[in-house]
């Protein structure tokens, strides 16, 4: 593997192809839509961009219940689309991430169809298959979509375990067979010039074989306990590298809810390891012991102590990402701003975090303009599998829809997923004809049309904000230094490499908070016209460069 480290410089754009722009008027994004809105890709000013996995899918979980690794799902075009976007984006110096999801198949694989057949068939040990104890599942691990994560095959009388929907059985990483298999299909896009993996639940691909019952009722300890981080999880990784990823130029990024600040350097490993990893330490801060649809309180102080736990664990050794929304986490604006008197101010606010911290920077498609959170009128109106289940188990509690539903509408994941918003016009000028699932009511307002060339927008201050990470290498690779003084409400710490010192203050309230900025500072960017010097207005961010 090249000992290249461009990912540590990079801002990446995640694309999620189903929303982002519809090419065929089918109501549903493709391939040919990202194409056509490359220039604009190309103009936000973005290294990378991570597309969200485009394979051949019953779509039971917006694609990643894979049943063709090789092929590209049929409303998303071609393999023809495929090369025609890779080579476009390379012509534009822009990378581009694959997202490959290993823990589990489709049970629409063949792979998977073949395994159920019997229990001698040569593809039975590809997944994980066991006798139920009891008259019941083999043990009482729950699935993430609610319901336990066994599902009994009538034809042979055993179950099969999944992490996630029924239809997405684990694959099973002891076999060597399948890791064989894996390593293939990693080879065929690689050949083809992809330069990074986005490894989806990598965390979990070694179970603990003996499978032994959870002794824990808060979800997000068992996923901790008992799901991730399993016995030969290292040995794993360390194979695909010496295997695969070092004939390549390629970068790895491994996703996976249980990597913590204490296991992290696990995966991080320089010579054996992954490049990168996506934690969750601030994406799960605002949910109780049930997960998602149970919804705590979140302090800034709880948020700024994760950002600085984090930065702790690879201080010396491996990298990290930074991210504040994706296609599994509500709005970012939504969920950390304040969508509503101060949605414009809170939007740069919260690019400003993102891009000044260390790490490299992951924006979701939308959020560079500033789009909100949905609301379904009703559970009927949801198009992820997360909570149609959620749902089922919230009626089993006794709990009515209006409950639920605002719940969902505060931290389901439709809200990540409703059509970018392009313009002002019909369906926000993602399609032609009704979409997938309905254009969040807003669009006439909040489009990238009406914030294209106007220099006060939150899509101008995102392209400015971007050169000046570019601009200021401390900015990606310099080292961080929480400042603890101050108001509760205020994020502020300072960003140092040799001689460059950069100094970020974000006031995360609706009120004017104090602070005294240092003589001699320069202002590099704002989201405030005119400066106060030391108050900050609400939701005020400020950039200075105090180098000496």
């Amino acid at each position: 593997m090249n000992s290249s480290d461009w990912y540590k410089h990079s801002v990446v754009y995640q694309i999620y192809p189903r929303s982002f722009k519809d090419s065929n008027g089918d109501g549903v994004g493709d391939l040919q839509g990202i194409i056509s809105k490359i220039d604009y890709i190309k103009s936000l000013g973005v290294d990378a961009v991570w597309l969200n996995p485009i394979y051949k899918s019953p779509n039971d979980d917006g694609g990643y219940d894979i049943s063709d690794y090789y092929a590209i799902q049929p409303e998303f075009g071609t393999m023809a689309d495929f090369d025609e976007l890779l080579a476009k984006l390379h012509e534009r110096g822009i990378k581009l991430i694959m997202d490959l999801v290993l823990n589990h198949s489709s049970d629409e694989h063949p792979w998977f169809e073949q395994s159920k057949k019997s229990k001698d068939n040569p593809y039975r040990d590809y997944y994980f298959w066991r006798d139920g104890t009891n008259g019941g599942p083999p043990n009482n691990w729950p699935s993430f979509f609610g319901g336990s994560a066994w599902e009994k095959d009538e034809a042979t009388n055993q179950y099969y375990l999944h992490l996630f929907s029924r239809k997405q059985p684990d694959l099973n990483w002891e076999n060597p067979r399948l890791r064989e298999e894996v390593n293939l299909l990693m080879k065929f896009w690689l050949d083809k010039g992809v330069d990074g993996l986005r490894l989806d639940v990598i965390s979990a691909i070694s179970k603990r074989t003996d499978f032994p019952n959870t002794d824990t009722n808060d979800f997000n300890e068992t996923i901790r306990k008992y799901y991730a981080n399993g016995p030969r999880l290292k040995e794993f990784i360390a194979e695909a590298r010496a295997k695969v990823w070092n004939y390549y130029n390629v970068m790895t990024v491994g996703e996976g809810p249980g990597i913590t600040p204490q296991n992290a350097v696990d995966y991080l490993d320089e010579k054996n390891g992954l490049n990168m990893i996506f934690h969750f330490g601030h994406m799960f801060m605002d949910q109780g012991p049930g997960g998602r649809f149970d919804p705590i309180p979140w302090s800034l102080k709880d948020f700024k102590q994760i950002f600085k736990t984090w930065d702790d664990a690879f201080a010396k050794q491996g990298w990290g990402s930074v991210f504040l929304g994706n296609h599994d986490f509500p709005r970012m604006v939504s969920r950390w701003g304040n969508d509503k008197e101060y949605w414009e101010a809170s939007s740069k606010l919260l690019i400003t975090l993102l891009l000044s911290m260390r790490g490299t920077p992951f924006i979701f498609q939308g959020d560079e303009i500033g789009m909100t959170n949905t609301t379904l009128r009703s559970v009927a109106d949801s198009r992820d599998i997360e909570t149609h289940n959620g749902w089922e188990v919230a009626q089993k509690k006794g709990m009515d829809e209006n409950t639920f539903l605002k719940r969902a509408n505060q931290s389901g994941r439709d809200n990540a997923r409703t059509p970018m918003q392009w313009t002002s016009g019909p369906f926000g000028g993602f399609s032609q004809v009704e979409p997938w699932m309905a254009t969040n009511e807003n669009a006439s307002n909040i489009n990238v049309e009406n914030q294209s060339n106007t220099a006060h927008s939150i899509l101008y201050y995102f392209q400015e904000m971007v050169k000046v990470r570019h601009q200021h290498k401390v900015l990606s690779v310099g080292t961080y230094h929480p400042i603890t003084d101050g108001s509760e409400e205020l994020f502020a710490f300072w960003r140092k490499l040799n001689q460059q010192q950069m100094l970020v203050l974000l006031n995360f309230s609706d009120g004017i908070l104090k602070f005294q900025v240092p003589a001699g500072a320069k202002k590099v960017i704002g989201n405030y016209e005119s400066g106060m010097v030391n108050e900050l207005r609400p939701w005020e961010a400020i950039v200075y460069d105090c180098s000496v």
